[in-house]
């Protein structure tokens, strides 16, 4: 729990409720982190003491929430998604913000606080946030969210850049897998990212006296982030799109080029092939057969053929390179 004032800062840890009560102090700014959403009853205290509507706390603790806001009479209440990486699998967090009039309570879900360094820096002298009203912690909150996505989307689109690489020299089945993975991933990306940036437009134009104008220009910040997010993540996608088509291009392209190799080896054999059989058959040329074979009696017959054969694979190469068929 933070508690805070433009000239005082104090921040506590507690672990259990009751102790949290006693230290709500009359002050301008309370900021209240609960982390991991296991504990139920946790979660109906604080919407008793703040007086939170049962259905956000169960929007809370729906596993496929998506980004959404709900306003009420003297509360603000948003839902975002957190992608993080964990154990190189995707995960989504659900992260959870309730905003009044000089309160503000987060949730998120998970063992990582996704807010340790923006607590860090509170503890910096003349921090924009002390000197100014709930709200704009609010915002901050709000952008540490949505700026975790940008490097997420860095190492995506490293993994699009050398998948690409792969499947341009040495494709195989292994990297098929990794696309259909990077396809679902990146889907997931956007089910999360398009709703909330719906998210972040309604507050930038919502009408509320929980939010100052001040605080929105700075929510302006958000959108722009929100939109960048989905024109990286729209043009990942798309290029996970057509590495299926540049796959079974470069497998083709392989099969061709084994097949290119295969029938210049085809074509050279043939005519050797046709004059081993030939002579390949024997006859024997007795009885002054006109129909015999004289060479079979030649001196230099055999190495004759083989020079013949020698000559037919050097002209037909030379051919081919000609042509450049190899």
């Amino acid at each position: 729990m933070t508690h805070y004032t433009k000239s005082q800062l104090k921040m506590q840890e507690f672990s259990e409720v009751p102790e949290c009560q006693e230290n709500i102090l009359e002050s301008k700014n309370i900021w209240i982190h609960i982390q991991d959403l296991a504990d139920y009853k946790t979660l109906l205290y604080f919407a008793a003491l703040f007086n939170i509507h049962p259905l956000a706390i169960e929007d809370i603790f729906k596993k496929e929430q998506r980004p959404k806001i709900e306003p009420y009479e003297e509360q603000l209440f948003i839902v975002l998604g957190l992608p993080i990486t964990e154990d190189n699998t995707l995960k989504i967090r659900r992260v959870g913000l309730f905003l009044g009039k000089n309160y503000l309570i987060s949730f998120c879900d998970g063992i990582n606080n996704p807010f340790a360094i923006l607590q860090k820096k509170l503890h910096r002298k003349n921090n924009k946030i002390q000197d100014r009203s709930i709200d704009y912690l609010f915002y901050t909150l709000v952008d540490s969210v949505i700026d975790q996505g940008f490097p997420l989307l860095e190492h995506k689109g490293e993994e699009v850049e050398n998948l690409e690489e792969i499947l341009l020299f040495q494709p195989t089945r292994s990297e098929l897998t990794q696309i259909h993975q990077l396809k679902r991933e990146l889907l997931l990306l956007r089910r999360i990212f398009w709703p909330q940036r719906e998210v972040i437009n309604a507050l930038l134009h919502m009408e509320s006296d929980l939010i100052s104008p001040d605080t929105q220009i700075y929510l302006r910040d958000c959108y722009d982030h929100s939109i960048q997010l989905m024109e990286l993540l729209e043009t990942y996608r798309d290029m996970a799109g057509n590495m299926l088509d540049l796959y079974l291009s470069s497998i083709s392209n392989h099969t061709n080029e084994v097949m290119r190799i295969l029938t210049i080896i085809s074509t050279i054999f043939i005519p050797l092939t046709f004059i081993v059989g030939v002579y390949g058959m024997n006859f024997e040329p007795s009885n002054n057969n006109p129909w015999a074979m004289p060479e079979l009696r030649w001196y230099y017959g055999y190495p004759i053929v083989w020079l013949v054969m020698a000559s037919i694979v050097i002209g037909l190469l030379a051919f081919f390179k000609k042509r450049k068929w190899f």
